[in-house]
């Protein structure tokens, strides 16, 4: 057996000297390199996160896991405060970070949920030359795409009106998460996949749940109609945006571990 150095709660500072929390996990003679990003109001630690670091794990790959700020994590910052452009600078400054190390290998993957994969696509598509490959999962299109789908499932003139998106955690149930709203908008509304996607020709790899409402099927398709042919795209049935539940965590693995495998 191979192995692992895992290294947990270390702490690393981004461009403004806050902490993020990373999980770095270093295999003996590892195969690459995959970086995981969660979404909004999750974790490095999230079941999700951790059935899709398992597949990686299974084929010996180096593993980067950390928390963005404004999360439920253990970086710094409030969720009340989180924006794409915070998400975003994390990521970049988690792989520029990782270039220091004695182990980093590139090209690498990406792999991001909700907009944690909006923040993996916009990377692949400024730095081309370092990914090897591109799974973002039930991504967040646009930031006009994302608050259409949550015009039809909530009532955004309420969140508008008391200045605060609202709405149950799906990493901590129970939890009622609070983002400012116009912040949150004005911010997202700089973001949007689809003027570069079709330059995007590497493997890429989308998954969605049939009952996701936050980023639902027919927005993904967008997506995915204007990609280059190296792509696939899994709908699993009866899964919701955060794919909750043995049985549908098990089928994402599944379908990674089959992607991975392909590639190698």
């Amino acid at each position: 057996m191979n192995k692992l150095i895992i290294m947990e709660k270390l702490f690393i500072k981004n461009r403004d000297n806050k902490k993020i929390a990373v999980l770095a996990e270093v295999p003996k003679d590892p195969q690459g390199l995959v970086f995981i990003m969660h979404g909004l109001d999750s974790n490095k630690n999230f079941p999700l996160t951790e059935q899709i670091a398992s597949s990686f794990r299974k084929n010996n790959y180096i593993i980067i896991r950390f928390d963005f700020r404004n999360t439920n994590g253990e970086s710094e910052g409030f969720l009340e405060n989180a924006t794409i452009t915070n998400y975003y600078q994390d990521l970049e400054d988690v792989i520029n970070w990782t270039q220091q190390q004695s182990w980093y290998q590139e090209p690498f993957y990406l792999v991001g949920h909700s907009l944690g994969g909006l923040c993996a696509t916009l990377y692949t598509q400024n730095n081309f030359q370092k990914i090897k490959a591109l799974a973002p999962i039930s991504v967040v299109v646009s930031g006009e795409l994302l608050f259409k789908a949550w015009g039809e499932a909530y009532d955004v003139n309420v969140w508008r009106k008391n200045g605060n998106i609202e709405w149950e955690s799906s990493a901590m149930p129970g939890l009622i998460n609070k983002v400012k709203f116009q912040s949150f908008f004005d911010d997202s509304l700089k973001y949007d996949l689809i003027p570069r996607i079709n330059k995007l020709n590497l493997p890429i790899l989308m998954i969605a749940g049939d009952q996701d409402e936050t980023t639902p099927i027919k927005h993904q398709k967008i997506l995915f109609n204007k990609l280059p042919d190296k792509k696939e795209f899994h709908i699993i049935k009866g899964a919701t945006h955060t794919f909750r539940g043995e049985l549908y965590l098990q089928q994402v693995g599944e379908i990674f571990d089959k992607w991975i495998k392909t590639l190698n």
